[in-house]
């Protein structure tokens, strides 16, 4: 600015003042958080350098994944950054909420007494009525670490707290501590030792807690739980939730959400070099999910292309079956896009998912949650029935927990674990692969007998 056009202004912000007339005032835009996805597997040295530059502020920065969180008021922000020849690809920081269950019942009554017997159909229906148990590894042992990437575990629960080896939020300002209820029952699936019984009873449980209370998960949180998992060597992960995000939206870009996805694929290909045998969701929305745009017409009613994400060929990815063995009316399949079923449960032969009549909650599956009052304190521990690929995951994270106990830390790579469980499951639909039961259903017995 010249002299005379200072002289100009100031004369007219006199005037304004002495008049009584409003200044305006020019807001900065808000600030909003990105990811920025670096060539390679590491961080150049000028990374930080090139944010700032495109007037950004770096948040977070991994130099194993190569990417770096960054906030910034500018509009260009993006437009800027993404024209720096060391860039990948940088996107505005999505955030993933938890679609884990398609019914929950809290188990009414007395439950002072054993209850896998009376109720667990689920974890019978893998564990061949208890028979894996007995073998070799059947039980798991603790030094075997399944980690549970979710809402939190209940970690005071009498069925839990004897396999919880760490408890971690990735949240700021929460505990670890669940009070949705969600991971404390994918982690009872997996290890509980009590009135109820998980796949592998005396597997060690590590809760990293991703979602908080009220809300979703930004990509940057699930990705640092899954890099610390493989950090901390642990043996398996558990992934039991994904949201669906549209690719080819009309007012949109495809790279507006190839940053997350990318990163996402590095982090489980991260953890998977490292020896980690990673267990997904397939997800409920009853879609051939190997059919992106008619999983976009079933969710959005949009034509273009959606991907079920976090996902990976590098996962064991897990649809839901029910107590007849056959896929659930919610399941996602799709040829190449499941590996194996699980039982997950649902709510019975009659009932009508259109008319939601019939429904009978036996055939839910039963596991561990908090017990929470009406602002959010855990007042109690119990029992729910819920039902999901959330609950079919974990009956394969603790199968894989098993295999990996009965042979020994480190002695299996993912891609064996893998292997193991795909060729042990039992032919549902056809004899080998289909795309609704993959390999097929999930067998511990046969897991731990395979040779």
């Amino acid at each position: 600015m010249n002299k005379v056009a200072g002289w100009v202004a100031a004369a007219v912000l006199a005037v304004s003042v002495f008049m009584g007339g409003a200044v305006p005032v020019v807001k900065a835009a808000p600030q909003k958080t990105y990811l920025i996805n670096f060539k390679g597997d590491y961080l150049p040295s000028n990374a930080r350098s090139l944010v700032e530059k495109a007037n950004g502020k770096v948040l977070k920065a991994d130099e194993a994944l190569g990417y770096i969180e960054a906030a910034s008021g500018d509009t260009r922000f993006l437009e800027n950054i993404r024209q720096e020849t060391e860039v990948a690809n940088a996107n505005e920081e999505l955030v993933l909420y938890q679609k884990g269950t398609i019914a929950k019942e809290p188990l009414e009554g007395n439950t002072e007494h054993p209850l896998y017997e009376q109720y667990q159909w689920d974890i019978k229906q893998v564990t061949q009525d208890g028979q894996s148990y007995q073998l070799p590894g059947g039980k798991g042992s603790k030094n075997v670490v399944v980690a549970v990437i979710d809402t939190g575990i209940d970690m005071e629960h009498p069925d839990l707290k004897a396999n919880i080896v760490e408890a971690k939020s990735f949240v700021p300002g929460e505990s670890p501590q669940d009070v949705e209820g969600h991971g404390s029952h994918v982690a009872g699936s997996i290890a509980a030792n009590g009135n109820v019984l998980g796949i592998g009873p005396e597997l060690g449980i590590a809760s990293l807690k991703v979602f908080p209370k009220d809300g979703g998960a930004p990509t940057s949180w699930i990705v640092d739980a899954i890099r610390y998992a493989a950090d901390q060597d642990y043996d398996v992960i558990n992934m039991s939730l994904g949201d669906y995000l549209f690719l080819q939206d009309p007012n949109r870009d495809t790279s507006d959400i190839t940053a997350d996805i990318n990163l996402f694929k590095k982090a489980i290909a991260y953890a998977h070099n490292k020896g980690v045998t990673i267990v997904g969701s397939a997800g409920n929305a009853n879609a051939d999910i190997s059919k992106p745009g008619q999983l976009s017409r079933y969710l959005f009613d949009e034509n273009g292309a959606t991907k079920r994400d976090p996902a990976s060929n590098l996962l064991i990815r897990v649809a839901a079956g029910n107590k007849s063995k056959q896929r659930t009316f919610y399941s996602n399949y799709g040829n190449g896009k499941i590996d194996v079923m699980a039982p997950g449960g649902d709510l019975g032969p009659h009932y009508d998912p259109i008319t939601k009549t019939g429904r009978d909650p036996s055939y839910l599956c039963l596991s561990t949650v908090p017990v929470v009052d009406q602002q959010g304190n855990v007042i109690g521990h119990g029992y729910a029935r819920y039902a999901g690929t959330s609950m079919a995951a974990p009956k394969v994270a603790g199968v894989a927990g098993v295999i990996i106990a009965k042979h020994g830390k480190n002695q299996l790579s993912p891609s064996q674990v893998k292997s193991i469980i795909q060729q042990s499951s039992e032919d549902i639909y056809k004899t080998g692969y289909d795309a609704e039961s993959g390999f097929g259903y999930v067998n511990a017995v046969s897991a731990l007998r395979h040779r």
